[in-house]
């Protein structure tokens, strides 16, 4: 959806200048893209992935052929920034919207805190939306959770997370 209109917008992305392309694409492509995020299991193909269509669109912006053999660092320099920051900002709305839900006796928490009695299934566990969580925070799920009680420590703990490249 959001590659689609990323095409519609063809015109815009002739006549101006790179600066305002980079401001329209953070405020109507990029948000289209990450609808819905803070409910996703990010694993590395769908990081990849992200980081990839990020890139496309910064290519759109500079008029940048996918024939042409310019390098990703490249482009980035070209826009302004040293590295891709739409998987920064989905982990930064994760990590906002974990705070939320721990913070709140919700529906979501209860959800969230929950144990299923049985059997699991074979093979290797599916990755889970708290995995995510554990692997940026460094922590476990349950040392987030007495984290978010302090707003400000968190908040620390959140930036330091978005900010690591990884």
């Amino acid at each position: 959806m959001a590659t689609a209109k990323l095409q519609k917008m063809e015109k815009i992305w002739k006549g101006q200048d790179v600066h305002t392309k980079v401001r329209i694409l953070k405020s109507i492509i990029f948000p289209t893209a990450t609808y819905g995020c803070e409910a996703w299991t990010i694993n590395k193909t769908d990081s990849k992935r992200i980081t990839a269509f990020e890139l496309k669109c910064y290519r759109k912006i500079l008029r940048i052929s996918w024939t042409e053999k310019i390098r990703n660092e490249e482009v980035l320099i070209k826009i302004g920034t040293k590295t891709p920051i739409l998987l920064q900002s989905i982990k930064k709305l994760k990590l906002t919207y974990f705070g939320h839900i721990k913070r709140h006796q919700t529906l979501e928490k209860h959800i969230l805190e929950a144990k299923m009695k049985g059997k699991r299934g074979k093979g290797r566990p599916t990755r889970r939306w708290e995995n995510d969580i554990e692997e940026w925070l460094e922590t476990s799920t349950s040392q987030a959770g007495r984290l978010t009680s302090d707003r400000e420590t968190f908040r620390r703990r959140v930036q330091e997370a978005t900010s690591r490249n990884g």
